[in-house]
């Protein structure tokens, strides 16, 4: 962000960019490349096709400039995509407990990510990483509830500055084949940073206290590290049991 002269203008300058490729993507851009590249030679009606495939899977590694909200009573969205539920469960048994996110049943927000959203995922919360917790699973739609429970997926707990701890799961999808990992347990991390990914399509799952209400509806669309799925003393929406 360029920010012009104040005896010039009282207004900040920002300019739009083209993301950056994430480097976890390039060498799928430049295997991409070379095969399209390649097609040209032994058969080229194949070469514009996979130009495409090329561009898609450049689109799909971008990581965009994010401007992340701040304030210790709300909490940013993980991940780019598709809230698609609001629900009151029970807390993953990895995450509970005294040294987890506790015992009693959380609202969970999931979004779903599509193959054309950005799938870098970011902290809702600024704070400790206290847990993180890869578990090895299946490979089914991440769009369906029992993906939180059967699916590969990883864990993990956020302490914030005044002891409150956040937990939010990564899930692989049908598509999905790999969680990336970007913390450990022990670092400190901004809200909105960015703190791994997962390749090719899947969902994340966010643990509200209850102390915060959420601040999004089934059917909105999120953008990490800047929309706010929650916040202190907000209520609830309808059909969350309170």
């Amino acid at each position: 962000m360029d920010v012009l002269d104040p005896k010039t203008s009282a207004e900040p300058a920002v300019k739009w960019r083209v993301p950056e490729l994430h480097p976890e993507g390039r060498k799928y851009v430049l295997i991409a490349g070379a095969v399209a590249l390649a097609s040209f030679f032994v058969w080229d009606t194949l070469t514009w096709p996979l130009i495409g495939v090329t561009l898609w899977v450049a689109l799909f590694f971008r990581d965009p400039v994010r401007v992340t909200p701040q304030g210790d009573d709300i909490l940013v969205a993980p991940a780019d995509g598709l809230v698609t539920m609001i629900a009151r469960v029970p807390v993953p048994a990895e995450m509970a407990g005294e040294a987890g996110i506790g015992n009693a049943p959380l609202v969970r927000v999931s979004i779903f990510m599509s193959v054309f959203d950005v799938h870098i995922n970011r902290t809702p919360i600024a704070g400790v990483i206290r847990h993180v917790i890869y578990i090895s699973g299946k490979f089914v739609n991440a769009d369906l509830d029992k993906a939180s429970d059967e699916n590969e997926r990883q864990h993990i707990v956020v302490e914030s500055r005044d002891g409150r701890r956040i937990g939010f799961t990564q899930i692989a999808g049908l598509v999905a084949r790999r969680i990336l990992s970007f913390v450990k347990p022990g670092d400190m991390v901004a809200a909105g940073q960015r703190i791994g990914l997962i390749r090719f399509g899947s969902r994340v799952d966010i643990y509200v206290p209850d102390d915060f209400g959420c601040q999004v509806a089934l059917g909105q669309r999120c953008v990490a590290g800047e929309t706010v799925v929650a916040r202190v003393g907000a209520e609830q929406p309808r059909g969350v049991a309170q």
